[in-house]
């Protein structure tokens, strides 16, 4: 009976809006792996992005566009189903995989509601022979989820069925990297928080080349979309699923962890949305959890009323956002609670676990990122600066303040400041994030039991919780 009425209220939601793939357009996101904003349209002289470039001149690229979490579980909960982590019980990395556990009642993964409004939905995996990869099929959700999660994984099938909503995912800049070797590491960036090590600069140097391979892949997708005749009919987004793959970016909440690309191109073949301008920049702050609702409007579904996300284009967008909110919670074994939110100029951070070392013990990290052995070893040796040695300190301030338009690597941290103007915006964004926490219902106030959180290593696998098509 219940399916019934379901089905009486989706025919009368959809009744007499156009059904035909012209009218309602494919949409493809493509999603890269632990990769923030360095690529040559955001500025990175060394970066070898051709086809992403390309693409954002074709369409918007958004400045400040944040995942909601610096980890990828956490975050992808959060994006595909347009809620908090936090809100829905999804904030523990790689939780919830084998207990059963479902989202609350009216949340839904968003291929569950495109379904629903007529679209076909795949997580592409099998691509043309020519192109020479796959995609992952990555998902990585901290929550069971029943039914079919996508109704494919094979790219073959996108043509014959249209309206379709469908991801391609990219692993190159999540470690361990691997491509071809062409940044100079003499020639990179080393930010002052990280020792300026050979190590440092060969491993920035990786994550460059890392950025250049998966931007080849995605030009093939996008030279596959046009082969296929589809680029006229479908609106292309490539986002990152949280910030870069570094020591102070991936399960950190400063810029490096949340700041992510995000790249709307729409076809030429389809009318534009209001606020949508081609080869432009966008430099409203954005969220990740913004782009379900924005998917299901242009779908012509409605946004579900409880969902947090906005949606961002067209006659039903919704007002612009005054703050971005992230959350850190327990990243393997490793258990930190930060909760952030930034404004125009502003990061706060609140840190709900002061008295654990930022170098916490984590195997994943120890094993994959060659920088943070670097900084005991060199800490050890007595040879970090004062501003490297933030990261090695036996503790971590309980409030960060930093402001973004005079230390864009916030390394100076004013919570304790006298200055007017910083303690004005130190107790502003303390009680927006205060409000947030509780208008969110922030799963993240009551912790695991010990037991729970040792049982979730760093030896589960990062395939783990990739849905498969049925």
């Amino acid at each position: 009976m219940k399916r019934f009425l379901l089905t009486l209220l989706l025919l009368s939601t959809f009744a007499g809006r156009p059904a035909s793939a012209a009218d309602r357009p494919n949409v493809l996101w493509l999603i890269g792996e632990d990769l923030g904003p360095e690529l040559g349209c955001y500025g990175t002289s060394l970066a070898r992005t051709p086809n992403l470039d390309r693409l954002a001149a074709e369409g918007v690229r958004f400045t400040r566009a944040y995942s909601t979490a610096p980890v990828c579980s956490a975050s992808r909960s959060a994006f595909m189903t347009g809620m908090y982590q936090t809100t829905i019980g999804a904030h523990n990395h790689r939780s919830h995989r084998d207990d059963g556990y479902r989202l609350p009642n009216g949340v839904r993964v968003l291929t569950d509601w495109l379904r629903d409004a007529g679209y076909f939905t795949a997580n592409v995996v099998t691509l043309p022979p020519g192109l020479g990869f796959k995609g992952t099929g990555k998902t990585d959700w901290n929550f069971t989820h029943e039914g079919k999660s996508f109704d494919s994984d094979r790219w073959a099938d996108l043509k014959t069925h249209q309206p379709f909503y469908a991801q391609v995912n990219f692993q190159e800049t999540h470690r361990p990297y691997h491509a071809a070797a062409r940044t100079d590491p003499a020639a990179v960036s080393i930010p002052p928080y990280y020792p300026d090590h050979p190590v440092t600069r060969t491993d920035m140097a990786k994550y460059l080349d890392a950025a250049a391979e998966l931007d080849r892949k995605v030009g093939a997708i996008l030279t596959q979309l046009e082969a296929d005749g589809l680029a006229e009919s479908t609106i292309v987004v490539f986002l990152g699923d949280h910030g870069q793959s570094h020591v102070r970016g991936k399960q950190f909440c400063y810029e490096e962890g949340l700041h992510i690309p995000l790249i709307v191109r729409w076809p030429k073949g389809l009318k534009a949305p209001s606020g949508y301008r081609p080869g432009t920049v966008d430099d409203r702050l954005v969220e990740s959890i913004d782009l379900a609702p924005t998917t299901l409007d242009i779908a012509g579904a409605g946004k579900p009323a409880a969902m947090q996300g906005r949606i961002l284009f067209g006659d039903h967008a919704d007002s612009p956002r005054t703050y971005a909110f992230g959350a850190r919670d327990r990243c393997d074994e490793t258990v930190f609670r930060f909760r952030t939110v930034r404004d125009g100029r502003y990061r706060y951070i609140r840190n709900f676990t002061p008295d654990r070392p930022f170098l916490q013990a984590n195997a994943y990290k120890e094993r994959s990122y060659p920088v943070w052995n670097l900084l005991k070893e060199l800490d050890a040796q007595g040879k970090l600066t004062p501003v490297q040695k933030v990261l090695t300190a036996p503790t971590m301030p309980a409030e960060e303040l930093y402001d973004l338009d005079a230390d864009p690597h916030e390394i100076h941290n004013l919570a304790g400041s006298e200055v007017s103007a910083h303690r004005e915006a130190l107790a502003r964004l303390r009680g927006v994030l205060e409000r947030w926490i509780e208008e969110t219902n922030d799963q993240g106030r009551t912790f695991e039991p010990a037991d729970v959180a040792a049982a979730h290593g760093a030896t589960r696998p990062a395939t783990k919780g990739r849905a498969k098509a049925r």
